[in-house]
């Protein structure tokens, strides 16, 4: 007896030893007014944009917060409003849901000088058609090679999003000042495709990462009625919508396509149901070195972080992280010289993720 006592004891011990290694949440800030995006501008200070649009800096060390004006005409209608903030060498870039008028908006991304009191935007880029609709902005961007990459969401137009002469439904590469790449699709082999597409096909990318091991860049995107799917950015191609489905149905329970068929972009990872994926990284840091080269994707509607493991566009393995914890998962960005993550969440709260 005494025996399986020790060994019940040994176990305890060693199970209280590997959770005390398991992640651990802490509540940053709390009280925000649906905080969109967040981005590092220095090691304990960071922007976060809010929806209604407003932008404020946030002092990671004391938790003082910091208004910055700015002169952004913003519709905030339905899922539109102020969406990505991003900090790249003393400037800042972004996206939002212009007001062109008459009830009508585009995805737009302009930039400013960085300052601390007020920021000075100008475009450098409109999604057009305007369209009257507050569905499906997409809005997130990545840099790389000092190209500016965008998601633009298909605004709820369906078959827009297989028009390369419009930009809804499809991610955008320009160079940071606006200026249109000379290599783009279109002055290769896409002759009908308006300068600024990189690729179509999509429905509502809410996330995008570039990775530093393979040099790619990778989206999450919004499937309809189930559908929801993470894959890698690829020049010139198609990812479907609205001729495949990704295996989801419309909202009124109707199919839409087949899941994926010849021709198309694959995806990496499928979700049917729909979990209503947000933000994603790619991980690198030393918090958590076990998950580097991983996915981390949040979710809205699940409101979990799960995280995914691949190599050469193949799933290798997914793991929850958490769920029904902070709530719905809007932005996650990593703190580079902790390696530990920050997440916003649309109940209006600020969270650090380490162990």
């Amino acid at each position: 007896m005494i025996k399986k006592v020790f060994i019940f004891l040994i176990f305890l011990i060693q199970t209280i030893h590997l959770d005390s290694r398991e992640p651990k949440l802490e509540e940053v800030i709390s009280g925000m007014d649906s905080p969109w995006s967040l981005s590092f501008i220095s090691k304990n200070k960071i922007i976060i944009s809010e929806k209604p649009g407003n932008l404020m800096i946030v002092n990671l060390e004391d938790k003082k917060i910091k208004r910055v004006n700015h002169n952004l005409k913003i519709l905030e209608d339905g899922q539109g409003g102020l969406l990505e903030v991003l900090y790249y060498e003393e400037k800042v870039y972004v996206s939002y849901s212009e007001n062109r008028g008459n009830g009508n908006s585009s995805t737009s991304v302009a930039v400013a000088n960085f300052s601390e009191s007020n920021l000075d935007f100008r475009n450098i880029f409109r999604a057009e058609p305007p369209i009257n609709s507050g569905y499906h902005f997409g809005s997130r961007m990545v840099i790389k090679d000092n190209f500016l990459f965008i998601t633009a969401g298909e605004r709820g137009k369906g078959m827009i999003a297989q028009d390369p002469t419009k930009h809804p439904g499809s991610i955008i590469r320009i160079h940071l000042d606006g200026k249109i790449p000379k290599d783009n699709p279109k002055f290769k082999n896409k002759e009908n495709w308006l300068p600024e597409i990189f690729q179509i096909g999509v429905r509502n990318p809410q996330g995008m990462d570039f990775s530093p091991f393979n040099k790619k860049i990778y989206i999450t995107n919004h499937g309809a009625r189930g559908g929801d799917w993470f894959g890698e950015v690829r020049y010139g191609e198609n990812y479907g919508w609205k001729i495949l489905g990704w295996g989801g149905k419309n909202y009124s329970g109707t199919t839409i396509g087949p899941k994926w068929k010849p021709g198309f972009t694959k995806a990496i990872k499928y979700w049917v149901p729909s979990i209503a994926v947000s933000s994603m990284v790619i991980y690198k840091g030393n918090e958590f070195k076990e998950w580097e080269g991983d996915a981390l994707i949040g979710s809205l509607k699940d409101q979990s972080l799960r995280k995914i493991k691949f190599k050469k566009n193949e799933l290798i393995e997914e793991e929850l992280i958490f769920k029904d914890t902070i709530g719905r998962i809007r932005d996650i960005e990593i703190q580079m010289s902790s390696g530990k993550l920050y997440i916003i969440t649309d109940q209006g709260s600020l969270w650090k993720l380490q162990k």
